[in-house]
């Protein structure tokens, strides 16, 4: 019985692991939990949108969280959310807010602060290296727009 338990427990986060996306989740509820807590952390949200459908989106995904030094940076700056576009939910009155980050392709990110202002909004392009993604190119991006570098105060 113990066994079973651990298959299905161990298969679920598989499964979830290979579908990060999740198109049932309310976006705005997403973002609302996402800037209170940043706001709480003194952090910025990272908004990754995309889908379980985009290869590079699922590139990325795997990318950042199998980089050490991606993931603690990620982490130590940023509130992470996988905002959904799939034909189930593309959330478009949240990307209309946003001024139509969709525009530039999938995944595509965008930085908010903690008030839930719209700071930035990147094509994920620029941070490709071949068919992956560059480390370096990834932290720089992640750097540029932690609270601390927009701080007025550090310059």
């Amino acid at each position: 019985m113990i066994a079973l338990t651990l298959s299905i427990v161990s298969g679920r986060l598989f499964a979830q692991s290979e579908q990060p996306y999740d198109p049932a989740l309310d976006g705005h509820k997403q973002i609302n939990d996402a800037v209170a807590k940043a706001k709480a952390e003194d952090k910025h949200v990272f908004l990754m949108i995309g889908g379980n459908w985009c290869k590079w989106c699922m590139s990325f995904h795997k990318f950042i969280h199998e980089n050490a030094a991606i993931d603690s940076t990620l982490h130590a700056d940023y509130v992470f959310v996988l905002l959904n576009y799939s034909r189930e939910n593309k959330n478009l009155d949240i990307l209309a807010d946003l001024d139509y980050p969709q525009r530039f392709g999938f995944p595509v990110f965008v930085i908010l602060d903690a008030d839930g202002n719209r700071i930035h909004t990147q094509n994920s392009a620029y941070v490709e290296k071949g068919e992956g993604y560059d480390e370096k190119k990834v932290l720089d991006f992640l750097k540029h727009w932690s609270p601390a570098a927009i701080d007025p105060e550090n310059y």
